[in-house]
């Protein structure tokens, strides 16, 4: 459950930084109220320990789910 909400920040920040890149306009510091304000800053920083997070992602092995035998 944690590393899904990691990667559906992730995807929320990368969409941020496509539009920032692209069009020049921060969609979090839009909504939230600029880039200063608390509530975007706690975004930021929720996405940051997301990247963090999913860092794990690589190193782990991957899980097999057992088959079903008949």
């Amino acid at each position: 459950m944690l590393d899904r909400l990691a990667m559906i920040l992730l995807i929320i920040g990368g969409l941020n930084w496509g539009s920032v890149g692209v069009f020049q306009f921060d969609i979090v510091a839009w909504i939230c109220g600029g880039q200063t304000g608390i509530i975007s800053r706690i975004i930021y920083t929720l996405v940051a320990l997301s990247a963090i997070w999913c860092i794990s992602l690589l190193f782990r092995d991957r899980e097999t789910t057992p088959t079903l035998s008949a």
